[in-house]
């Protein structure tokens, strides 16, 4: 295509959008409430699946060691934990280390318990290189010689993981639906501002334009309706993300939690919403204008 060509286009498809001034407002504003919904949902999802993903990882295997091994046998037993498939650290707490947290915390009476009267057991804290793969290591762990006990929540962390999963499976369905959703209200309301122009079309035809030729101005003009429209939520999640991050990061201090960090994931979003903006609007151009080219 000429270039001389391509920029006649660009000028119908600006000059109609500002002839159909109300009717484009309508596209934009369709085109703006559906991607809000769309990034609003990508925005909590990706950050319920920042969540789980810490939960997922802060779940890990404690090993209690018997009682009555001495410290060889502890050393030899932590080489043989590190050496399990699966295993990704093994860090050692000790009977002192162990009541120490049990004191801070159910409180202070724990601390009758000192010395020889600790009733607590020196541990290995074994994380893998998945959360799923705990149970397994927890099993294994089980078998090797010296272990009084291998823990890692049983069903509970089980529970978690699957509900974890379910949530990132609905999550991703529920994207989809809200994509195609957008395809369709912006195909309708871009059919809309063609419908009101089908003479002008028809006339077109009917003096020997191509298709193509017809098409492109509309298909500029739907990608520039949707362009605008991803702007608009762009900027509105970006100012409640930025608060929001800020007031919900001080509920997480000193934990493991986190939520995914403004820079870059504003950034991502943002060149999502914008490309999902551009696409569909352009498609709902080419779906919408279809049906007049049969003359």
């Amino acid at each position: 295509m000429k270039l001389r060509t391509m920029g006649r286009h660009f000028k119908e498809a600006f000059k109609s959008l500002v002839r159909n001034g109300w009717m484009s407002v309508a596209a934009v504003s369709a085109v703006a409430v559906t991607l809000l919904l769309v990034g609003s949902f990508i925005a909590l999802l990706m950050n319920v699946n920042k969540l789980a993903s810490d939960v997922e990882n802060d779940v890990s295997v404690r090993v209690y060691i018997d009682l009555a091994a001495n410290e060889e046998q502890q050393t030899q037993l932590g080489e043989e934990l590190e050496k399990l498939e699966a295993v990704e650290t093994v860090e050692y707490s000790s009977r002192e280390d162990e009541l120490q947290q049990v004191v801070g915390t159910y409180g202070a009476e724990f601390d009758l318990f000192e010395g020889d009267d600790n009733p607590l057991h020196d541990v290995y804290i074994v994380n893998t290189t998945t959360p799923q793969q705990t149970s397994a290591v927890a099993k294994q762990a089980e078998e090797l010689e010296f272990v009084s006990q291998a823990n890692y929540g049983g069903a509970e962390a089980d529970k978690l993981f699957k509900t974890m999963e379910n949530v990132r499976n609905v999550g991703g369905i529920v994207i989809v639906a809200l994509l195609l959703t957008a395809v369709f209200l912006i195909s309708n309301t871009i059919r809309i501002t063609i419908f009101s122009r089908r003479t002008e079309i028809e006339i077109m035809k009917l003096v020997g334009a191509t298709n193509w030729f017809i098409r492109w101005p509309f298909v500029i003009e739907g990608a520039l309706i949707g362009l605008v429209g991803a702007i608009i939520p762009t900027a509105i999640i970006s100012g409640v993300y930025i608060y929001g991050y800020e007031v919900i990061s001080n509920y997480f201090v000193g934990t493991y939690f986190s939520l995914l960090p403004v820079n870059p994931f504003l950034f991502q979003l943002g060149a999502v919403l914008l490309v999902v903006g551009f696409v569909i609007g352009s498609i709902g151009s080419i779906l919408s204008i279809r049906k007049f080219l049969r003359v």
